[in-house]
């Protein structure tokens, strides 16, 4: 399963990080994960959210330039090896990694990946054959 993710194009200015999660709270936004990229001019903050459609209009509507992707939530052990596996199931599957990023839900037992294949449908069915849990937008938002 796919689920959406925000991503916002900020300016290399102080607050602007400050003024995105600021935006968030006032609308009552939880952020599930997280991940900031760094450029020459500007940074790319990719955001998993509880709730995606208000997220995005919130921050459209306080002048940020959001666009929507879609990544893969599998969910592993949190124990060592669980990234090799999942990504020694992406070279098999004939995968390459855009990006990933990662948070656990709760140490000693569980984490998410979320990634980003150069083939996001070819994907699903590598994990899905695999028996990798798939984690939905309801999933993700629920947690």
């Amino acid at each position: 399963m796919k689920v959406k993710q925000l991503e916002i194009f900020l300016e290399k200015k102080s607050d602007r990080l400050a003024d995105v999660s600021r935006t968030l709270a006032e609308n009552a936004i939880n952020i599930r994960a997280l991940s900031m990229a760094d450029a020459a001019d500007f940074g790319i903050l990719r955001l998993v959210v509880n709730d995606t459609n208000k997220a995005q209009q919130a921050l459209t509507e306080n002048g940020f330039a959001v666009s929507l992707t879609e990544v893969l939530a599998v969910e592993v052990p949190d124990k060592p090896g669980a990234l090799d596996c999942i990504l020694q199931m992406a070279v098999q599957g004939g995968l390459t990694v855009e990006y990933v990023y990662a948070f656990s839900k709760k140490s000693g037992e569980s984490g998410m990946l979320l990634f980003r294949f150069d083939d996001q449908d070819a994907a699903v069915e590598v994990f899905r054959k695999a028996g990798c849990p798939l984690l939905s937008d309801d999933q993700i938002h629920s947690l």
